[in-house]
């Protein structure tokens, strides 16, 4: 284990040393490049997609940071003693890429994704190395709370491929979302739709028993082309942005500059959402030709997985977000009044110890919500403040974990306390390493209960998969009816 971990540090530590932007611009460059685009145009695609990452992450620390003054008032101003810094994606990617098993894992999750389209179980290339941390971050856990690297493996591998698997058939939607040709190469990896099956399941209930809610839904840009400004992405911000500060107590200038802030940011996102799409035209028309004309692969067409901000363009991603965000925070509230005390000693054996701030706009969860419920608003929001909690209770569990890594790579210099992201990408799999990392101390309790959750965790996501083929055969009839009436 040692000489891999050694060979993947020598392989990919000067690439991801480099930022997730210029990595990210190399390395879709070098593949286009391999499959016979045109250097020039190569590169144009690849700084292309260096820039929209870059230009999301600035977006979102704007956005963040100006939450987390207005929230941190909220708190000052009501009392509730919440002890666990929400730090947000950005310190917790660069504390995870600190550790010499992140390359191992994303060296071994490389494999998988070869051995996997060889074999024809998959039709996606996994370009998002980046975001690799996420399910690095689960093996981690995993082993911080108890198991060796082996076990830690054998579970990212199991993630890994269903991870895989979730972007060949979330692809059928997004053409639909996105209006895109069928010969549009994106679809994602990205953790954030590994609650797929989770959602999938409060939708069916939805079917069964709230039907008649869907005749109150609205579509978000059908409002806006409706009543003009005021169902606008801008307009939204200025209501998220004097709602939370109206809560803060903040004063009318305050407020402004919160509100104003956030309408700029959500129109942002939306622009620089349409960039990811331009970024990956020259690679599409480079995977289109290679499939063409490569024996190996006999016509088949293979896709792109991005992060996941190429749907970021959808007004339901934001409407939602914005409606979860002060739910959100009146769960967190809530939830740290519940004692647990199954929860370690360190986060006050309570189900919630972290403040939403740096991650109050919850974009681990509303991507995912669309894909599911195909943008229907109430469902998502409906469905998002039932599973929000999840979100809040894995990430105070893994807040230890997360600042003695911190410590570890020294990153917590001057900062006294607890760090972790309330809204954390996969949730599920973080309850999943605590649970396999305690059974490793042979207690037959944890045993048993990792046992349960494994094959849970494998029989909905396996549901999931029967409910998604059903649904894209549906979308391709309509799609085709020609072919159908065949």
């Amino acid at each position: 284990m040692d000489a891999i971990i050694s060979f993947a540090n020598t392989i990919f530590k000067p690439l991801i040393d480099l930022g997730a932007a210029p990595m990210m611009t190399i390395f879709i460059t070098l593949i286009s490049v391999l499959l016979g685009v045109k250097f020039s145009k190569a590169l144009e695609g690849g700084i292309k997609l260096g820039i929209a990452i870059t230009g999301i992450g600035a977006v979102i620390s704007v956005l963040s940071g100006a939450f987390s003054s207005a929230l941190t008032q909220f708190v000052e101003s009501t009392g509730f003693q919440l002890t666990i810094t929400d730090a947000g994606w950005a310190p917790l990617a660069t504390i995870t890429w600190g550790s010499p098993y992140t390359l191992y894992f994303l060296l071994i999750l490389v494999i998988v994704n070869i051995v996997m389209i060889a074999l024809n179980k998959t039709n996606t290339i996994d370009v998002d190395i980046f975001d690799v941390w996420h399910l690095a971050f689960v093996g981690l856990a995993c082993i911080y709370f108890g198991a060796n690297l082996f076990i830690a493996t054998v579970l990212v591998v199991l993630v890994g491929i269903f991870k895989i698997m979730n972007s060949d058939l979330m692809k059928p939607t997004f053409n639909d979302l996105l209006g895109a040709p069928e010969s549009n190469p994106m679809t994602t990896t990205h953790m954030n739709y590994m609650m797929n099956p989770i959602f999938m399941l409060f939708n069916k209930l939805f079917d069964r028993f709230l039907p008649w809610l869907d005749k109150y839904d609205f579509d978000a840009t059908k409002l806006n082309s409706k009543i003009g400004f005021w169902g606008s992405r801008f307009a939204i911000g200025i209501y998220l942005g004097v709602f939370v500060g109206l809560l803060a107590h903040q004063t009318p200038t305050q407020i402004f500059t919160l509100a104003f802030t956030a309408a700029t940011c959500l129109e942002l996102f939306s622009i620089i959402g349409s960039w990811f799409i331009q970024a990956v035209e020259p690679l599409s028309q480079g995977i289109a030709d290679f499939a063409n004309n490569s024996k190996w692969l006999k016509g088949r067409t293979l896709n792109v997985g991005l992060d996941w901000p190429f749907i970021a363009g959808r007004s339901e991603v934001w409407a939602c977000a914005n409606i979860l965000a002060p739910i959100l925070l009146f769960e967190a509230l809530l939830l740290s009044t519940i004692p647990a005390p199954w929860m370690p000693e360190e986060v006050g054996k309570v189900l919630n110890g972290v403040l939403p701030l740096s991650s109050i706009i919850v974009t681990g969860l509303s991507p995912a919500l669309l894909v599911v419920t195909r943008g229907k608003i109430i469902r998502m929001c409906v469905i998002g403040a039932i599973v929000q909690p999840v979100f809040l209770i894995a990430a105070t569990l893994v807040s230890g974990f997360v600042t003695t890594t911190a410590t570890a790579v020294g990153a917590t210099q001057g900062f006294a306390g607890l760090i972790t992201m309330a809204t954390m990408e996969g949730p599920i799999e973080k309850f999943l390493a605590f649970f396999i990392g305690n059974a490793a101390s042979g207690s037959a309790m944890y045993i048993g209960i990792a046992v349960v959750a494994i094959a849970l965790y494998v029989l909905v996501f396996l549901w999931y998969r029967k409910e998604m083929l059903k649904r894209n055969a549906e979308y391709e009839k309509a799609l085709h009816p020609e072919t159908a009436a065949e």
